[in-house]
């Protein structure tokens, strides 16, 4: 049913993965699917703002995403199962939602966040991608 599966993660924050990447794992398993695990960096893109960092720093930091990623996936998602990691760049519903468009993504799978006062009035990520994504969205509590 699911050929390619993308699972999202912010590597600094263990609760952006714990319960989720089990169920992904889960689907991926059960459906022979590969599993696309991305994380998202912050987007340099205006001159103003890259500015006040030092020359060469946002490849840097794409970099030291990429080993980290590599990383975590060794560490946590059993062998067996095909894996293509992803670094994408800007804003993280809006990269999720084009990487998933790019990758033939057939299902994205996320963990949702205690929501906090502001993300009622901007809504956090995860509702963004649901609610935009051309494909099903799995958002695990």
């Amino acid at each position: 049913m699911y050929r390619n599966i993308l699972f999202t993660v912010d590597l600094g924050e263990e609760s952006s993965w714990q319960k989720a990447l089990p169920v992904a794992i889960e689907h991926a398993r059960a459906f022979g699917s590969r599993l696309h695990v991305m994380t998202v960096v912050p987007g340099f893109g205006m001159s103003m703002v890259g500015q006040f960092f030092p020359k060469g720093y946002e490849k840097k930091m794409r970099e030291r995403a990429r080993a980290e990623l590599h990383d975590f996936v060794k560490e946590h998602v059993p062998e067996g199962i095909p894996v293509q990691h992803i670094v994408g760049e800007g804003t993280v519903y809006s990269t999720i939602i084009e990487t998933a468009r790019k990758i033939g993504a057939d299902l994205i799978v996320m963990q949702a966040h205690r929501p906090e006062l502001g993300d009622y009035l901007l809504g956090p990520n995860a509702a963004r991608v649901v609610r935009h994504a051309d494909c099903s969205v799995l958002v695990v509590r």
